[in-house]
């Protein structure tokens, strides 16, 4: 199994960026794929998330400026991120899980699957 992130960059308060997961080696579709995020000092921390139902969680300090999406077709997950912020900084993670039920998305050490990090840097 592989996962795939790419997408990062550096980018202005208020602009916008879209990470992509790419997988391979699993049953994508039957998938829940996650986004985390980790910045300098800090824990790694839940972002956003979508069942293999499509249903979508995200962390309180993301709604209504991320979007999670996937496409099955082509074993992709996706972030958008709009009017991002200095506090948004940090390497962004894609995880899978297959069996992970909903009361545990939030949690890294639940996920047996995990994407090399992509580094998003949003200057004031």
């Amino acid at each position: 199994v592989q996962l795939q992130a790419y997408g990062g960059g550096l980018v202005q308060a208020g602009g916008s960026l879209r990470l992509s997961c790419a997988a391979s080696g699993l049953s994508f579709s039957r998938y829940t794929m996650t986004w985390f995020r980790q910045a300098p000092g800090k824990e790694r921390e839940f972002v956003a998330s979508i069942r293999w139902t499509r249903s979508t969680h995200y962390a309180d300090s993301v709604k209504g400026r991320f979007t999670i999406s996937r496409d099955n077709a082509k074993n992709t997950v996706y972030l958008q991120m709009n009017n991002l912020k200095p506090e948004d900084t940090a390497v962004y993670y894609c995880a899978g899980d297959r069996e992970i039920i909903l009361s545990s998305i939030n949690l890294p050490e639940q996920y047996d699957y995990w994407g090399q990090g992509t580094l998003v840097t949003v200057s004031s």
